[in-house]
């Protein structure tokens, strides 16, 4: 898998930027839902959008939300979308962005 996972608790986790490639392996690990918390576009041409990884995600039976922000622009309306997801997503879910650490932000506030 091209991003290195970091498990926060049995039930999260987070990474850098997802492929396309990488949700079977992410599937197989056992992971349920994915949120990506990366605005579209943020890495230029080569970084897959939300509802490319969307689409394959749910192909393979995965739940996939966006909640998307950018350094700096988290707000409480962001966080408390964050945690309603969590609270009901199907376990374990596996957030992503840039680098891991928003995805980390918005969950430890949320928690």
């Amino acid at each position: 898998m091209s991003a290195q996972i970091t498990t926060h608790t049995p039930t999260f986790a987070t990474a850098p930027q997802i492929e396309i490639s990488d949700l079977e392996e992410i599937k197989a690990l056992g992971y349920k839902t994915i949120i990506c918390n990366r605005p579209d576009g943020e890495g230029g041409p080569d970084q897959p959008s939300s509802l490319e990884v969307k689409a394959q995600a749910e192909k393979l039976g995965l739940e996939f939300h966006s909640i998307p922000f950018t350094s700096g622009q988290l707000t409480e309306g962001l966080v408390k979308e964050f945690a309603q997801v969590i609270e009901h997503a199907k376990g374990p879910v596996l957030a992503y962005c840039r680098s891991g650490a928003r995805s980390t932000q918005i969950w430890s506030l949320g928690q």
